[in-house]
Formats: C-alpha cells, sequence, structure tokens
C-alpha cells in the first residue's frame, strides 16, 4: 500500500497492515504497533548526516482526530497507574496530547510549561531546551511559578509527543527538580529508538517510569537498500 505525505497518521489500521510491504524492511513506511495490534503508518525520516540514519516520525498535530485519540486512549490508561491529580504537558506537541489525556482521566485542567517567557516568569524555574526536530535553535522551558501550587504535594505524570534523544525530557527532568516536584511517571505518545534511556538515567530519579503506547527502533540502511532496525 503506498501513501502520500499527507496520509500519514491518518488513520487506524487492522492488524498486520502493512506487512507483505515491510517483511524484508522498510522503504518509506513504518508500521508501527499498538498494544492491541492495530497498526499506525509512519513515515522514514532520513537523519541529518550522511544517510545512514533514519526514524519513523510522528507529528501529532498533523495526525487526525482519530489517531490522536487513539493514542491518548492508551496513555490514558498508562496515566491511572500512577493516580495523578494532575498532568503536565510539554510544549509544543505533547500539549495537544496532554490535554486529552487529561479530559479522559476526568481532570478540569493541566499544567501546561512552555517556550515562551512572560514577564512575571522566574528565570530559576527554567531550563534549556533542545530537541532531535529542531537542532539548530536552543530555546527554553518555562513553569510559570503561579502554577506550582497545582504540583507541589501532589501526584503528577509528564506527557509529552516523543522521546526520541532524550534531550527535551532531560530538561523536563531538570525543571522539575529544580523547582522541588517529583513525577510519578513521564508518558509519550512514541518512543523513537533507545537513546532517551540515557537521559532518564543521568536524572534525580533513573527508575522513573517512562511508558507510551508505542515504540520505533532507530533504522539503518541495509545492502538491500531497505531501512532496518539498528541494534539496541
Amino acid at each position: 500500500m503506498a501513501l502520500s505525505p499527507h496520509q500519514f497518521w491518518q488513520e487506524v489500521y487492522s492488524p498486520g497492515s502493512f506487512a507483505e510491504e515491510t517483511r524484508e524492511g522498510y522503504r518509506e513506511i513504518y508500521p508501527a504497533t499498538l498494544p492491541d495490534g492495530r497498526v499506525v503508518a509512519l513515515p522514514v525520516r532520513v537523519l541529518p548526516g550522511n544517510g545512514a540514519r533514519a526514524v519513523a516520525s510522528l507529528i501529532v498535530n498533523q495526525a487526525s482526530f482519530a489517531v490522536e485519540d487513539t493514542l491518548a486512549a492508551f496513555m490514558a490508561e498508562d496515566a491511572r497507574r500512577f493516580v495523578p491529580d494532575i498532568v503536565v504537558g510539554v510544549p509544543t506537541l505533547g500539549l495537544p496530547v496532554a490535554a486529552n489525556v487529561a479530559r479522559r482521566l476526568g481532570h478540569a485542567r493541566m499544567v501546561a510549561l512552555g517556550t515562551s517567557r512572560k514577564f512575571w516568569y522566574d528565570e530559576r524555574l527554567s531550563e534549556p531546551l533542545r530537541s532531535i526536530t529542531s537542532p539548530n535553535g536552543e530555546k527554553r522551558l518555562y513553569l510559570d511559578p503561579r502554577m506550582l501550587p497545582l504540583l507541589e504535594g501532589r501526584r503528577f505524570v509528564v506527557i509529552d509527543d516523543v522521546a526520541s534523544t532524550g534531550s527535551s525530557l532531560a530538561a523536563v527532568l531538570r525543571l522539575l527538580h529544580g523547582a522541588g516536584l517529583k513525577p510519578q511517571a513521564a508518558l509519550f505518545a512514541m518512543l523513537q529508538g533507545e537513546r532517551w534511556r540515557a537521559a532518564v538515567a543521568a536524572s534525580p530519579w533513573p527508575d522513573l517510569p517512562v511508558l507510551a503506547p508505542i515504540a520505533t527502533p532507530l533504522l539503518t540502511m541495509g545492502a538491500s537498500g531497505l531501512w532496518k532496525a539498528a541494534p539496541p
């Protein structure tokens, strides 16, 4: 099955979809399997550099509402295990997913971290932020000091769209630790490769649970001209 660029992330397919096309490797489509066996088709994106590595890409705000709802439903199921009083959303693409999950948990609101500094913010509640999708631009991640009463002494989970290199997750964990806050877990729509694990291991909470409904490997080019899952 061939997909045009605008058709990725738009449907949840039945179990086994794309199995024949991807039996020997991946060309343009990576079928990511959900916990119930259904599949979301992700595009293969070549990483900057020598073209030898690629990832399966998920951009939540380009996904259909049906796909976002499916991912959020699984994430809410995971979140309930930690009995959170509130959820913390990570910008930018983690915010719509966090809002979706918060509603499913019956919460009236969430706490949204931000990258736009408001004049009442405190620089002590901020951290440098970089991501795989914006490698040349460094921003800062902020926690609005007015939101501290919503988190202090309460159970909360962190929600973002994708964990890849772990740089964004590391910034979030540094920010929370500096504010004297401890998350119960970090929840993502997708775990991309294994590189994020180093950020958790180096954090104040190396045993922090990290969960997602789909996980995709780092890809390397095989001799057949198809992308293959890289060794862990």
